[in-house]
């Protein structure tokens, strides 16, 4: 048989390549967990943000949403972000940016939104079509102003037509700020979040070469939640804040 025929009548054993399923299952498990973990779930901890959520942002600047200009309507920033960077459906994208919103969820809101957005009492925004956004002023400032400079690189959006950060220069610690949610493959993360000024102050000592917990802690006094309330195991965040584990209780006012 010629080398034109084998390749036009192949045996039926020159297709069968033997590999042991545990192997091929757990290998592509783990390159789902990876893009979980990385493309969607877990915040980068320069900057604090979710890849949505820095979508948001940056497509909200492309488009001039800026904290002195009138407030754009909702779905037109959901559409334009889903249409050049986050092609993961425009639900998600709004749910982000209402929560980026919300005063009563994070330590200082990245999205200065207009109309109903949701309330403290546990009631949903309504929908993008009704409501307007903009950008806070504490975004611009610290999330967008050092772009210019060309201080974090860039990557092709998921079609190739754009270009994204890929992370924010955030100029503070915004992961302590604000606090992260996220539930991926094998892992979770919960970080309360924490005083502007007392995360500002023991990050100048922690640069200034103060490494020790103990010390750094009498800065951070610990936790600060929006809600308010009172921590009842403080005995206890010495240990959260070394281990990185542990629980934080509080109990209302």
């Amino acid at each position: 048989m010629s080398t034109i025929e084998k390749l036009l009548h192949p045996s039926p054993k020159e297709n069968i390549e033997e590999v042991e399923y545990s192997d091929v299952m757990g290998n592509s498990y783990v390159s789902y967990a990876l893009s979980v973990i990385q493309s969607r779930a877990v915040p980068d901890v320069r900057d604090g943000l979710k890849p949505v959520q820095r979508r948001i942002l940056y497509d909200m600047k492309q488009l001039g949403t800026y904290s002195d200009k009138p407030h754009r309507k909702s779905a037109r920033i959901v559409g334009d972000t889903m249409g050049k960077y986050h092609a993961h459906g425009g639900d998600a994208i709004y749910e982000a940016m209402v929560v980026m919103s919300q005063d009563w969820k994070k330590g200082h809101k990245l999205v200065d939104g207009h109309g109903n957005f949701g309330s403290i009492e546990g009631d949903g925004a309504a929908a993008q079509r009704y409501t307007e956004a903009r950008l806070d002023s504490f975004s611009e400032e610290v999330f967008l102003s050092d772009l210019k400079y060309d201080t974090v690189d860039f990557q092709p959006n998921y079609d190739e037509t754009e270009e994204e950060p890929t992370v924010l220069p955030c100029k503070l610690p915004n992961i302590l700020i604000n606090g992260a949610e996220g539930i991926a493959v094998g892992m979770t993360t919960s970080i309360p979040t924490h005083n502007v000024t007392e995360v500002i102050d023991v990050t100048i000592s922690y640069i200034q070469g103060t490494k020790k917990v103990e010390t750094l802690m009498k800065q951070l006094c610990g936790p600060d939640f929006p809600t308010g309330g009172y921590i009842t195991n403080k005995h206890e965040l010495l240990n959260v804040y070394k281990t990185g584990k542990g629980k934080v209780r509080i109990r209302g006012k």
